[in-house]
């Protein structure tokens, strides 16, 4: 045929087959991202209505109403915090908490307003303060960015990458909410109002002069207190009652009855009255004034978002293991970008998981995800027959159970935890306790991370080398003297630890240390336990090959695993340093070693011309491989130590 004529003169052999493999690999390469990337759009909670049960019915129901009795109080304390609508913020707990159970694996995850969320929110507002639209458009475009990120990293498979996020973090960052939050309504508490710097420094000064000055009002002062005593005492006495949902009533009835009002007692209504009808469908905010935002706000939305997926990951996988059940932390991850894409379209603040509700529902015998479900319907019918009640609960009340939250906020035993471990955790925890107190706090969230990330780079990448000879015993051993080693003309290297790209300098750096002395003309690097090499090392490593090569030495390797073994094939590092100088490990642990002194003892005589010049080379045996009473006992790797071997 005359294309197969055409295509011999246009594209030889040896082009041809070239050609070809270049499309296999491409070929193979989009079938791995189509692979990646596959995603089963039927939600979780579809495949667990097909065996749903009335016994589950019965346990969902019970688990929803005390879920629903701690959201509410939560919610509206939030929504002061904010300074948003209280209906916003409710709407979260009703929409984002109905859809992300939808598509949740998690039999026990509760999605809605959360600690975290608010407090970022908060500041988030004072940033872009200068900009005119509500506080709540501003906080939609937050949230509609917030629900594309978590989307795109559910679907793309990143939840993993939260495990890089040290947990110290999260715990000195929480503390500093907890602060920030119980310093906040102290002003709300005592009816000093609102401080006109509302940073840590501010509030502190604030509240401290108008105390001092008496300038505040002693109802909504007394208000304040006896809320806050009146709850402590339920918590003591009746620990298993919603002390905050008890005490916001009991106050509410008060406010009504004798119309704390007109003693000038701050209501809900005040900040933004609460209505019985249903969240309404909005649309997206990605209008021109929306769009104009994004710039101000994706650092802030990135910030949350990474948080809200932290503690999406870390809730549901303890819920999974104290239930058994087995979860999914990519499809978490759009369970909570569906939940706050949906809140945003039904003009919510964006939310998170909420560990309080999450663990209520567990401890409540919630059997599948529609215990959150109806969760929500049971607070839309409450605020629908009781949202005139809510309107007269007093803000002073309010503010005595968010400080209750914020201090249970700080866990004092991870804080312990954290401060002795290790003194890197110290430094992290200190950098992000005292950044998000003093700083905005995406950006503390940043360095926290930051700090972690290099403490933990800068541990990984000092690779353990240490040079290892034969004693008088005959036996492998650490040479703490160069002068001990036996065979001046060989060195033996023991590499352990991460080769990757932030080792790899320092990895030849210390080699070629070992390696200058002249007397040395092998260096065998023993690496059975150095992991993860990549370009970077390798290319120092051929560099450390064509350093000694010009100083007419010899570079000889031993012990390598198969990934290492893929890496330098691949990259053809194995053709330069040459095949014959390559010792795979073997079943035998000792053997690639004799290899390598095998072939370090010809090298040897071939550079001398064979003028009889002996290397001193021993047969390694394991020591520990002896009869006892006619069977033979053998160790694991973990167990074998360099001098279990002798020569």
């Amino acid at each position: 045929m005359w294309w197969r004529q055409a295509r011999r003169v246009l594209f030889p052999k040896r082009a041809e087959r070239a050609a070809g493999r270049v499309l296999h690999d491409a070929v193979d390469g989009l079938n791995d991202v189509a692979d990646y990337l596959r995603y089963d759009p039927v939600p979780p909670f579809w495949r667990e209505l097909h065996s749903y049960s009335w016994q589950k019915l019965r346990a969902d129901a019970y688990a929803a109403v005390m879920i629903a009795i701690v959201t509410i109080p939560q919610a509206v304390g939030f929504a002061l915090v904010v300074g948003l609508p209280v209906q916003a913020v409710l709407a979260t707990a009703i929409v984002g908490a109905a859809v992300c159970a939808v598509f949740s694996t998690s039999y026990h995850l509760v999605f809605g307003p959360t600690n975290t969320i608010s407090i970022i929110l908060a500041g988030a507002l004072l940033t872009v303060s200068d900009i005119p639209l509500t506080s709540l458009q501003k906080v939609l475009v937050v949230g509609f960015m917030m629900g594309t990120i978590q989307l795109a990293a559910g679907f793309f498979k990143l939840g993993n990458l939260t495990h890089f996020i040290s947990r110290t973090v999260i715990v000195g960052y929480g503390t500093a909410v907890g602060v920030l939050i119980g310093m906040g309504q102290v002003g709300n508490l005592l009816g000093l109002g609102r401080a006109p710097d509302v940073s840590l420094p501010g509030t502190i000064r604030h509240v401290l002069g108008s105390v001092v000055r008496f300038d505040l009002n002693p109802m909504t002062a007394g208000v304040g207190i006896a809320s806050l005593l009146l709850m402590i005492l339920l918590r003591r006495l009746r620990p298993t009652w919603p002390e905050g949902l008890i005490v916001l009533g009991v106050f509410g009835v008060l406010s009504i009855s004798y119309n704390l009002a007109a003693f000038h007692v701050p209501m809900v209504k005040d900040a933004g009255e609460v209505g019985g009808q249903m969240p309404l469908f909005v649309g997206f905010p990605t209008n021109e004034a929306g769009l104009e935002l994004v710039p101000q706000l994706a650092s802030v939305a990135l910030a949350a978002a990474i948080l809200g997926m932290l503690e999406t990951i870390s809730i549901s996988k303890t819920m999974a293991a104290r239930s058994g059940q087995k979860v999914n932390a990519n499809q978490e991850l759009v369970a909570m970008g569906a939940g706050n894409i949906a809140a945003t379209a039904f003009g919510a603040m964006p939310g998170s998981s909420s560990f309080v509700r999450s663990a209520v529902s567990y401890q409540a015998g919630g059997a599948t995800q529609a215990a959150s479900i109806i969760s929500s319907v049971i607070v839309l019918a409450i605020i629908s027959v009781s949202a005139a009640a809510i309107n007269y609960i007093p803000i002073a009340a309010l503010a005595a159970y968010l400080i209750l939250v914020a201090i249970r906020l700080i866990n004092f035993e991870q804080i312990r935890i954290t401060r002795r471990a290790t003194r890197s955790d110290a430094v992290v925890f200190w950098i992000t306790l005292v950044a998000a107190l003093f700083l905005e706090l995406d950006t503390a969230v940043y360095v926290g991370i930051g700090v972690s990330l290099a403490l933990f780079l800068r541990k990984a990448s000092a690779p353990s080398l240490v040079e290892y000879g034969f004693n008088e015993a005959g036996q492998l051993a650490e040479l703490e003297n160069k002068k001990e080693r036996r065979n001046s003309a060989i060195s033996i290297v023991h590499v352990e630890g991460e080769l990757f790209f932030g080792a790899a300098d320092l990895f030849q750096e210390q080699v070629r240390y070992l390696a200058d002395d002249d007397q040395i003309k092998v260096v065998i690097l023993r690496m059975k336990n150095a992991r993860h090499l990549d370009a970077t090392s390798v290319m120092s490593l051929l560099q450390l090959h064509e350093y000694l090569q010009r100083t007419k030495r010899h570079l000889l390797i031993s012990g390598i695993n198969e990934e290492v073994e893929r890496v330098l094939v691949r990259s053809g590092a194995m053709q330069k340093i040459g095949r014959e100088n390559v010792f795979p490990a073997e079943a035998n642990l000792t053997m690639s070693t004799k290899r390598a002194l095998l072939r370090a003892s010809n090298l040897l005589q071939q550079s001398s011309g064979g003028l009889g010049v002996k290397s001193d080379v021993r047969i390694f045996y394991d020591r520990k491989r002896e009869k006892v009473e006619g069977a033979t006992t053998t160790t694991t790797a973990d167990d074998i130590r360099p001098g279990d071997y002798s020569i």
